[in-house]
């Protein structure tokens, strides 16, 4: 090829890119339960911090992105710095949520006058800080050359007195005179002490500074179903998708709105008339992944944003993976505590006491889930366990995503496993089992399938493995 070729092929390549780069991330268009980025089909998954990467001045987020990007990942969870935690919050040790004195970044500027709770000035809601706009777009900027998504979290429920005393919201910590209110009446249409128009503003002013990001999606409250009562009015939280859906808007024509996702449960539940801005909808700690299966007629990407309470071993959250995306699941966020101020390409040894776990091992694992979806023409299957018949234990765990005839996702785990029989139509298929650990293949085979169930015999003394089935007509 020609130098004046090649050099007009790289620049018609920098343009494509850069026309892609311009829409951000959205529901893929033949296939709505999964997202569209950049022009590729795209499943999110990640191992990664708790949540304090933006808000904590300690934090190098820089490093802890290569991390993720080495590691074959492509989200992070980010909250917006209205609320952080105490050192002692959920047993967590150097928790990044809990930034050390006068450590906490905020949207608004700090003031002239003293005594921010946890060190420094008292916050102006009035004013923005540049220097958190600054880093907050500094920090979406340098996921988006690492292809990482940024799920951004606006808000959180205040679960303790503690986290509420710390916030810039609260009327002691500010110079406004807003904020006068207990920790349940924040996120209320009603009884806020002045609060919805700050956090009307905030929402505005946030969106705004990132209206060309492409690799943004908007997440209004976690875990806004905390609390007996409820800390979080469900009208509030409504209120505020529909702020962040205007804001949006206001952003004039020819700008690509981002999604907004809504945290919707711990476990599972059954979504009922979903808010028309919302388009993808998230649990917590989702294993068994019944929530999928229940809620996938909606036709919109069902994610496991966090897990978390099943000890910090890697087995539980490996699992907790697998069967989530096998499930016809789009997103998975373990938290992992590994990462922490100083330790931000994920190091850390946390104690035994810590919530959950983490590590450079399981984040491999993950990334062995990420390649094998990759793997497969996903937007083109669906949730199917029915196809394996026999094999699994009473007490095993079985999940399959398939397209009938051409492609096949299995995931299988008991003690023992047997040979499984798969219905399949007739067809060549090429056959491999996948060690989810390593990424191995265990065995691999060519057959002329005439058409019914088919037996496989996994690899001797396997307890949990995947297996790939492709037709030899998908992959040509």
């Amino acid at each position: 090829m020609k130098p004046r070729v090649i050099a007009l092929a790289v620049l018609l390549s920098v343009f494509a890119v850069g026309l892609s780069a311009a829409e951000p991330i959205r529901l893929h268009p033949g296939n709505p339960h999964y997202f569209l980025w950049r022009g590729q089909p795209t499943v999110l998954i990640t191992s990664a911090e708790h949540y304090g990467a933006l808000l904590n001045l300690d934090f190098d987020y820089a490093k802890y992105l290569d991390t993720l990007a080495r590691d074959g990942l492509n989200l992070t969870r980010v909250f917006s710095g209205a609320y952080c935690e105490d050192p002692t919050a959920f047993k967590i040790t150097n928790n990044t949520l809990a930034p050390l004195p006068g450590k906490l970044i905020a949207p608004w500027a700090r003031s002239d006058a003293p005594g921010y709770a946890n060190g420094g000035n008292k916050f102006d809601l009035t004013k923005w800080d540049a220097a958190y706009f600054q880093r907050l777009k500094a920090l979406v900027a340098q996921a988006s050359r690492r292809g990482i998504v940024v799920e951004f979290t606006l808000f959180c429920p205040f679960y303790r007195e503690e986290m509420w005393l710390r916030s810039p919201m609260n009327a002691a910590n500010n110079v406004n005179g807003v904020g006068t209110v207990a920790r349940g009446e924040v996120y209320t249409l009603d009884r806020h002490g002045g609060l919805l128009a700050v956090q009307e503003a905030m929402v505005r002013k946030i969106v705004s500074e990132l209206r060309d990001a492409d690799n943004v999606m908007w997440e209004v409250c976690n875990e806004p179903y905390t609390g007996k009562p409820r800390l979080v009015a469900p009208e509030w939280e409504q209120h505020m998708a529909a702020v962040v859906a205007e804001a949006e808007r206001s952003l004039g024509p020819g700008h690509w709105p981002h999604l907004i996702t809504q945290n919707i449960a711990n476990g599972k539940q059954r979504i009922e008339n979903p808010p028309p801005a919302v388009s993808v909808f998230n649990f917590h700690y989702a294993n068994p992944p019944q929530t999928v299966a229940m809620n996938y007629a909606l036709n919109k990407p069902i994610g496991d944003n966090e897990t978390g309470f099943k000890g910090t071993a890697d087995a539980h959250y490996r699992m907790e993976a697998w069967e989530f995306l096998l499930a016809g699941g789009a997103l998975f966020n373990h938290l992992d505590y590994s990462f922490t101020a100083g330790h931000e390409d994920g190091t850390f040894a946390y104690p035994e006491k810590t919530p959950g776990g983490g590590n450079a091992g399981l984040r491999r694992q993950i990334r062995v889930l990420a390649e094998f979806m990759r793997s497969f023409d996903f937007t083109r299957m669906h949730p199917d366990p029915s196809v394996v018949k026999t094999g699994v234990p009473d007490k095993g765990r079985v999940q399959a995503l398939t397209e009938p005839g051409r492609q096949y996702a299995i995931y299988l785990k008991g003690n023992p496993l047997r040979a499984v029989a798969i219905a399949l139509p007739a067809a060549r298929y090429q056959v491999e089992w996948i060690d989810v650990q390593s990424g191995e293949i265990s065995a691999r085979r060519a057959m002329h399938h005439a058409g019914g169930d088919a037996s496989f015999e996994p690899p001797f003394g396997a307890e949990e493995v995947a297996l790939r089935i492709r037709s030899v007509a998908a992959q040509q």
